[in-house]
């Protein structure tokens, strides 16, 4: 009979802090995150306590050091080389509502000069059209490795990586979401990721009280950011209602809200027809909705880039109208 007592895994201190009990559990702190989610991109973290630990982070919802400290290991781990970008736009969540207009909004920054980096996590919830199925339609590039992006941006300053091929444990994560029946915390730190350190990182997070959290994320991690909650969680913004911007650079937080563009709320169509951003995108086909959208994107990534919010409106409108000039 074997009397010796089995060691502790190493990662169920983490299991544990956030599992004890309503007086027990707690956050993990920066440093707890960061070694946690290291051991986890390690593949040094069974599985059950994989689904454990993003379960927990789930129920207690997650705080900004805990992302901060996740961002940190992620970012360690990262080999990617010097590409110049200006705006770092996670693309996560799909559209249900309205189609993905803010993809026109990049294509169109893009055609008059600025860098983006556009990435996901690819179609993980039924119902939901989500950036990687109109990439070929869109002339979109998809970029499979680093070298790629960094091609697609010199040529089109437009690139699409998915997250599975540059962290593919991360992308096994938001996976589960089928298997779990939840999202998990990770659909919410890919957006605060930025991996090729751009200028400005723009992000959606759809919950009410999340956006604050995840500008002290950002402003913890030293990072130029600006979090809105978009249309149906992507980067949009959406006409009829205020869009508040939650913004940090420099180390300093700093607020702005955008009042609604129209008076009415707009019908939301029956049904997503993709072909119709091809058919607005060349002018073929006008839309009130469509264009305030991608107008008001344009103008809060130009935001991001340091113009003042009438400056970026008013720039947003003379980009969009030379597009195809651009192009």
């Amino acid at each position: 009979m074997n009397l010796i007592t089995p060691a502790e895994h190493p990662f169920a201190q983490f299991v544990r802090i956030l599992g004890k009990g309503k007086r027990g559990a707690r956050s993990l702190t920066r440093e707890e995150a960061r070694e946690a989610m290291g051991l986890l991109l390690d593949g040094k973290a069974e599985d059950t306590q994989l689904g454990a630990f993003l379960m927990l982070l789930r129920h207690k919802e997650e705080s900004a050091e805990e992302l901060a400290g996740f961002t940190e290991a992620v970012r360690a781990r990262l080999a990617t080389p010097a590409i110049d970008v200006d705006l770092d736009w996670p693309s996560y969540a799909g559209k249900k509502r309205h189609l993905p207009w803010y993809l026109l909004a990049a294509k169109a920054l893009a055609a008059s000069g600025v860098r983006i980096f556009l990435h996901g996590g690819g179609a993980h919830t039924a119902g939901r059209l989500y950036c990687e199925q109109l990439l070929q339609p869109l002339g979109i590039p998809l970029c499979r490795d680093w070298s790629a992006v960094d091609a697609a941006l010199q040529q089109h300053r437009l690139a699409y990586s998915h997250l599975g091929d540059w962290m593919p444990t991360l992308q096994r994560m938001i996976d589960l979401r089928n298997t779990l029946g939840l999202r998990s915390p990770i659909h919410s730190l890919a957006r605060v990721l930025n991996p090729l350190g751009a200028r400005c990182g723009l992000q959606s997070i759809f919950h009410p009280g999340y956006q604050a959290v995840h500008r002290e994320a950002s402003q913890l991690l030293g990072d130029h950011a600006i979090v809105i909650k978009g249309e149906g969680g992507e980067i949009e913004v959406n006409p009829d209602a205020v869009c508040h911007l939650y913004g940090t650079q420099d180390g300093q937080a700093w607020d702005e809200e955008w009042p609604a563009l129209s008076a009415q709320r707009h019908v939301k169509p029956e049904s997503l027809q993709p072909e119709q951003l091809l058919a607005f995108w060349r002018g073929e086909r006008e839309e009130a909705y469509a264009r305030l959208a991608v107008i008001a994107t344009m103008a809060l990534a130009l935001r991001g880039l340091g113009l003042p919010r009438e400056q970026a409106f008013a720039e947003a409108e003379r980009r969009w109208s030379r597009r195809l000039q651009s192009n």
